[in-house]
């Protein structure tokens, strides 16, 4: 069994259980100041909703970013925790790839807010396995006219005002993405030591900005 968590979106985070028969099962968070006080008492109702065990979990995933500095860290801390605490190995999703699972089509532009002005974004193929255009973070119109011929829009919630057509992913679902893949992974024999796993950010934090400004 997967068990995936997406804190990433800001006030929503989802977590989902993916067994090796497929069936999920996935609960959905809201919490605009933050999910560190909810996050593990929302992990064992969902197990229990699932009928399992938290030593049953084969691997731990996470949405590793980009997306909120403070949001990324508690899922990937979370499940690093969990994944050492019981000796399991983990897989970090990236957030962009995990929207290209949604699509349909063989090429898939995905898009989330990047803040200040800028969105992050990427293509994605139809396996939504390596990037065609590697993850990036620029401006809106400058990533759209870069687009290849039919591919695909999708975004996140409607942070970004995207030009229809667009395909709009509600962020609470991102886990059930990032289960998914993750298992792929995991049966691939790609999952990893937790210990190896870090934040997907793209660019610096705010903070980190700040200092090399003052440097």
């Amino acid at each position: 069994m997967i068990l995936a968590i997406d804190t990433g979106g800001g006030a929503h985070a989802s977590v989902a259980a993916l067994d090796r028969a497929g069936q999920l099962t996935e609960t959905h968070l809201y919490a605009p100041d933050g999910h560190s006080s909810q996050l593990f008492d929302a992990i064992t109702a969902l197990l229990d909703r699932a009928g399992m065990k938290l030593d049953e979990v084969e691997c731990f995933a996470a949405a590793s970013g980009p997306g909120s500095f403070t949001g990324v860290r508690v899922a990937l801390s979370a499940a690093k925790g969990l994944a050492a605490t019981l000796d399991r190995p983990m897989v970090a999703v990236s957030t962009l790839r995990a929207l290209a699972w949604f699509g349909s089509a063989p090429l898939r532009a995905v898009i989330a807010d990047g803040r200040r002005g800028d969105i992050f974004g990427a293509v994605y193929g139809s396996a939504a396995r390596e990037p065609v255009l590697p993850e990036c973070v620029t401006r809106l119109d400058a990533f759209l006219a870069a687009l290849p011929a039919g591919a695909e829009r999708i975004t996140a919630g409607d942070a970004v005002p995207v030009p229809a057509p667009v395909l709009t992913v509600p962020p609470q679902h991102l886990s059930r993405a990032v289960a998914h893949l993750a298992r792929e992974e995991f049966l691939a024999g790609r999952a990893v030591d937790p210990a190896t796993v870090d934040a997907n950010y793209i660019r610096s934090s705010d903070a980190e900005l700040r200092w090399t400004d003052r440097g």
